[in-house]
């Protein structure tokens, strides 16, 4: 009873809210100091840091509350600006919309923005808002980041090319390509280009293992509009579109290989184009591959993040692809997912309806 008595006390009550506000300014000043460091300092590291940090931040607290404050979206958001801005990229701005979230516009696209929506284990989808595509993610804690093959074909090929030219939308995907490599050499993140990759002996390998070789007669009949060369490859194992600049596209298997399983290759002499390029620059090649795109759906690599608790290896990883499921709108799993089979680009609402699978721990990256 006298316990209860000291326990609910006005002494004890003053005594707890005083323990209570010492907790609140030690946590605040913690937190005014990771913006700091968040807005002021030069080095790769330290950044990374403090977003992270900041974005596990937990200001609640029973007594006192505190002034505006934002969330772990925003502190991603201001973490790629601040890393563009020390490598002197400036065709990304980052800013405060009316819902005090921040939010990027990318030059050239003045009728887009786009922000960071974080799941639950951390990852964060950079999302166009008009379409709701999510063109990569990354995990600041796991160090790892890959872009989402089939919102990028979503976004830019089927949508964005409508209103703007392919020359403005390849600038407007090199700052995207540059925070990734940024991520890279600066913080030795895991990276996954997908579809933007320009290694010429990258390989995208279709998400099915068959293919129809109609779907190859139909380039075949394409090419007789332009002056492009489609080549059949020795012993039968494919096709290659020879088209300007010394760049070809190739669509083939390796003869072998017991598995024969199909996939798509450009080879340029510089290596700068990438498979998204061919896609963006030759409208040949983008409408058939659109109008059978369920056939040609490309599979790449899934990097994976285990659970704190599991006992294997944290490290990335990759793995074969699973089977597609079915669709929806929620899009915070752990790695990109690559494009599945879709709809002609006829009508803009088709490209985007049916985009993710549902949120776990591993995304197909199917372009």
């Amino acid at each position: 009873m006298t316990s209860n008595k000291i326990e609910n006390s006005p002494t004890a009550k003053i005594n707890a809210l005083s323990d209570s506000f010492k907790q609140v300014l030690k946590r605040g000043q913690q937190y005014v100091d990771l913006l700091d460091q968040l807005a002021q300092t030069d080095d790769a590291e330290e950044l990374l840091a403090a977003a992270e940090k900041l974005a596990e931040q937990d200001l609640h607290n029973a007594f006192i509350d505190f002034p505006q404050h934002y969330q772990a979206a925003d502190y991603c958001m201001l973490f790629m600006g601040r890393l563009l801005e020390m490598h002197n990229v400036t065709s990304v701005t980052v800013d405060e919309n009316g819902q005090h979230e921040f939010v990027a516009m990318i030059d050239p696209l003045t009728d887009a923005s786009f922000k960071f929506v974080v799941s639950d284990n951390g990852e964060a989808a950079f999302t166009e808002q008009t379409q709701q595509q999510p063109l990569f993610y990354m995990n600041l804690k796991q160090r790892l980041f890959q872009f989402n093959n089939r919102a990028l074909v979503n976004y830019f090929i089927v949508y964005a090319l409508k209103k703007h030219s392919d020359l403005e939308l390849r600038d407007a995907i090199k700052p995207l390509i540059e925070f990734a490599n940024e991520l890279a050499d600066d913080l030795n993140f895991t990276i996954n280009l997908g579809i933007l990759n320009t290694a010429n002996d990258e390989r995208f390998k279709l998400q099915e293992p068959n293919l129809q070789l109609t779907v190859i007669d139909r380039l075949f009949v394409k090419t007789g509009e332009t002056d492009y060369m489609l080549m059949n490859l020795p012993q039968n194992s494919g096709a290659e579109l020879l088209l300007d600049q010394g760049i070809k596209f190739d669509l083939s298997f390796d003869p072998d290989d017991y598995s024969q399983e199909w996939a798509f290759q450009v080879k340029d002499p510089g290596e700068q184009v990438s498979f998204f390029d061919i896609l963006l620059h030759y409208t040949m090649v983008r409408e058939w591959y659109l109008a059978d795109r369920d056939a040609l759906a490309v599979r790449s690599d899934q990097l994976i993040i285990a659970d704190d608790e599991d006992d294997t290896d944290q490290s990335a990883a990759t793995i074969p692809p699973e089977p597609e499921s079915e669709p929806t709108e929620e899009v915070l799993s752990t790695t990109a997912i690559d494009e599945a089979p879709e709809e002609t680009a006829d009508d803009e609402s088709e490209a985007v309806d049916d985009e993710e699978t549902p949120e776990q721990k591993k995304h197909d990256e199917d372009d």
